[in-house]
């Protein structure tokens, strides 16, 4: 029986790295532990986590570790989909199944390469989905290598499958994902926006939550919008407007930032990544001090 995945927020998980730059298993069982009670469910082994920096059994190893560490009631999305071929998506997708996560999210420039037709794309689809067990499957629209959005008419075709349950959505325009969330109406498949600036009026139109890099940051303030924008529009207009505005945080040096701001709320972790030059400036840490002390703030004027 296909699993329903609760709507709400959820972070993509970063990984933390030693000195040595290997898997820092401490500091992932101490950011499980930093979601738990701020968040819907996990989006683990993704761009976030430098799947595409992970060699297949160090990606299999940590969503292991994962899912045997994560609190029962935790819902867990996993990608992990990095492969080439459609035969070896398929052998890698069923070993990440076979850890007992909740949905298995694809990633969509995997089924085709750029110049190829949205036709191919389904196709390809088809043969990998027809070919593992009976699970919630999800799709990513991942930047890298290149990003692949999908069209209203292709999301409606995956949706009416019944298979797809979570979309993690990035054109950042809610008129799309308006004309997405129509397409998928009826539909098991629930969609979740990566943009923060955008999150509010895509709630409003039938999102099911926020999966994205600032749910690293303040993840209860997410949260708080997802359940109270419908009771509450006024303040939640003035949550938007901080969520809006602090998610530029994004266009710092990303995860390392993410992984400064964790050590900041006492995580044991340090800022080493293998996707790109960690070291931070001056002024950068303070940035990220300054947005923890702001969060700090607004938490506490939302009383959260």
């Amino acid at each position: 029986m296909i699993k329903t995945i609760p709507g709400g927020v959820y972070p993509t998980m970063i990984t933390p790295f030693t000195e040595d730059n290997k898997v820092d298993y401490n500091a992932v069982e101490q950011m499980i532990a930093w979601y738990t009670g701020k968040v819907d469910g996990i989006f683990a082994v993704c761009q976030s986590s430098e799947m595409f920096f992970l060699s297949f059994e160090e990606r299999l190893e940590l969503m292991r570790f994962i899912r045997a560490h994560a609190p029962k009631e935790m819902a867990i999305v996993a990608s992990g989909h990095t492969a080439e071929t459609l035969d070896d998506q398929i052998e890698q997708a069923k070993r990440f199944i076979d850890t007992g996560i909740d949905s298995y999210v694809f990633i969509s420039n995997r089924f085709a390469k750029e110049d190829e037709s949205d036709d191919v794309f389904l196709q390809n689809v088809d043969y990998v989905v027809s070919r593992i067990p009976e699970i919630a499957l999800g799709i990513y629209e991942c930047p890298y290598p290149y990003r692949r959005l999908l069209k209203p008419e292709v999301l409606g075709t995956l949706a009416k499958g019944g298979r797809f349950t979570f979309l993690k959505d990035t054109c950042c325009d809610a008129d799309v994902i308006r004309q997405k969330l129509a397409a998928a109406e009826g539909t098991p498949l629930k969609i979740f926006n990566a943009n923060s600036a955008s999150l509010l009026q895509t709630l409003r139109d039938g999102a099911a939550g926020f999966s994205g890099v600032m749910a690293n940051f303040h993840p209860e303030i997410y949260r708080w919008l997802c359940q109270n924008f419908r009771e509450q529009p006024e303040k939640a207009e003035r949550v938007q407007n901080f969520l809006g505005l602090t998610s530029v945080t994004e266009r710092q040096i990303y995860p390392t930032n993410a992984k400064y701001y964790l050590s900041l709320e006492g995580l044991d972790i340090t800022p080493v990544t293998r996707s790109r030059d960690y070291r931070m400036t001056k002024s950068e840490k303070l940035e990220i001090q300054q947005l923890r002390g702001l969060t700090a703030d607004f938490k506490a004027s939302l009383g959260i």
